[in-house]
């Protein structure tokens, strides 16, 4: 944990266009979307796991900075949409932010879906890097995961990690794996996600950004 300054209510400047200071998430910003069903999940079921492609759709545009006193952060408010090509319904639907503070180098991602859970993940980069990765920690008051009492006691997360890779391409490429205790298995059981993501759409420049009339980098 960072040594906390004597004076924590005086904030930074900010630099009103935030797609100029996102550091390695510069690359994430925009809409992005899966070519076809490409996407792979291995989920755990009662007889055993459970292999599916999907097609996937990613938006990330920016906010304008936040703060916490001092601590200064830049980020991406972001949204996928997820389906399998044999079901209408939607297969994941996630939301949250991606956050870079850059005095520290330090990158966040808040997840939150719609059945009862949120994390804050966890992990620090570069504002060059071509890879990082993050991390939760069921328990932890710094990157942790809490979820519903029922998803506790029958999918527990033990823990998360999300690992990026930017490709020369232009594309970038994710892996998760989420750890999970399933009531009634033996062991712990890794549920995991990955996908390669292409651009098809610009990002939106964050509000302040467009007040002071300064558009995208």
């Amino acid at each position: 944990m960072a040594e906390i300054p004597d004076d924590i209510f005086t904030e930074q400047d900010a630099d009103p266009n935030t797609l100029a200071r996102l550091g390695p998430l510069t690359r994430l910003a925009g809409i992005w979307a899966s070519q076809g069903p490409r996407g792979a999940d291995v989920n755990p079921k009662a007889e055993g796991p459970e292999h599916r492609i999907f097609s996937e759709r990613f938006e990330a545009h920016p906010i304008d900075a936040q703060s916490n006193g001092p601590q200064l952060f830049y980020g991406l408010r972001y949204h996928t949409h997820i389906n399998a090509p044999e079901e209408d319904a939607t297969f994941h639907d996630q939301t949250g932010y991606w956050l870079y503070e850059p005095d520290t180098r330090l990158i966040l991602q808040t997840v939150s879906i719609p059945r009862g859970q949120v994390a804050l993940a966890k992990g620090f980069a570069a504002p060059d890097a071509t890879s990082f990765k993050l991390t939760a920690t069921r328990g932890s008051t710094e990157n942790g995961i809490c979820s519903t009492s029922f998803l506790e006691q029958a999918f527990r997360t033990d823990s998360y990690s999300i690992e990026v890779t930017f490709n020369p391409d232009g594309s970038w490429s994710y892996v998760t794996e989420t750890m999970l205790a399933v009531h009634g298995q033996e062991g712990i059981f890794n549920h995991k996600d990955q996908n390669t993501l292409f651009k098809v759409g610009g990002p939106n420049p964050n509000p302040l950004a467009l007040i002071v009339g300064q558009g995208p980098v």
